[in-house]
């Protein structure tokens, strides 16, 4: 079920990508990090995507991110801030975690201050800002 909330920035929720856009652009449901704020209309939401692949060659608008910034996953995460979208609400959902028992839960997960200004730091670099 989609979200019916703003997530509030540096909230990693789940972006489904898989209507609406074509390879090479992301094109499944993937973990996204939340930028913009709560807007007047509130029903887009920039993001940046986190992919599980190591990007070739590593660029200034990617970010490593450290083990504990998204529990869930199973190895490194990496920013790929050259992605960045605007999407609509109706994206996104909380990630789907194993409980304990089997049992699944909904969650999402919020990126510290450093994290997400590294984060930021990679999308000005992928846009070119200075």
């Amino acid at each position: 079920m989609p979200l019916t909330y703003h997530p509030n920035p540096g909230t990693i929720v789940i972006c489904d990508y898989s209507t609406g856009f074509i390879a090479p652009e992301m094109v499944k449901a993937r973990p996204v990090v939340v930028l913009s704020p709560r807007r007047r209309t509130g029903q887009l939401v920039t993001v940046v995507p986190l992919s599980s692949t190591e990007p070739n060659p590593f660029e200034p608008w990617h970010v490593l991110l450290p083990a504990t910034a998204y529990p869930p996953a199973r190895g490194p995460m990496w920013v790929k801030a050259d992605m960045l979208a605007t999407v609509a609400l109706t994206r996104l959902d909380r990630v789907k975690v194993k409980g304990p028992g089997g049992t699944r839960t909904y969650q999402t997960f919020q990126m510290d201050a450093a994290c997400l200004a590294a984060i930021r730091a990679a999308v000005k670099a992928a846009l070119a800002i200075t």
